[in-house]
């Protein structure tokens, strides 16, 4: 049996009783909701990156120094119950953003639920942009004189 704690704008805080009988208390913040849903998101067939323009060059500067942001585009507000998310993404072109997007919503839900065992409220899904093979931020660059 669980009983939550009401507290608005803190994380979701159970009292639980195991089939041990042992009782204790688990706690879920906001950013550990963030991280499974980025990486249910990343998961999802078509989807490029998380997290729109500036979000993903600060990623890049994270990743370069081996801090990889995994909620990095995924905003979360946790609730006594339920979880509502806005995840932002790019799509690898020529892919169908629809189709994706509810890929990305589908995935997240799930994680949400089966993970964390909050009921999913709404999950927003923002396409940012579309990344074109061949057009890499780090490709390099020709020049017009030598």
């Amino acid at each position: 049996m669980a009983t939550t704690t009401p507290t608005a704008g803190t994380p979701k805080t159970t009292v639980a009783t195991s089939t041990t009988g042992i009782t204790g208390t688990t706690t879920v913040v906001d950013p550990v909701v963030a991280k499974i849903a980025g990486i249910a998101a990343r998961e999802v067939p078509g989807v490029y990156a998380l997290g729109g323009g500036a979000a993903r060059i600060v990623g890049n500067i994270r990743d370069a120094i081996g801090q990889t942001d995994l909620g990095q585009g995924v905003r979360v507000e946790v609730g006594e119950t339920q979880v509502a998310a806005d995840v932002t993404i790019v799509v690898h072109y020529p892919e169908r953003l629809q189709v994706v997007a509810e890929g990305v919503r589908t995935a997240v839900a799930r994680a949400i639920t089966e993970l964390i065992g909050m009921d999913v409220a709404e999950i927003n899904v923002t396409v940012s942009d579309v990344h074109i093979p061949g057009t890499e931020d780090d490709a390099v660059e020709e020049t017009r004189v030598a």
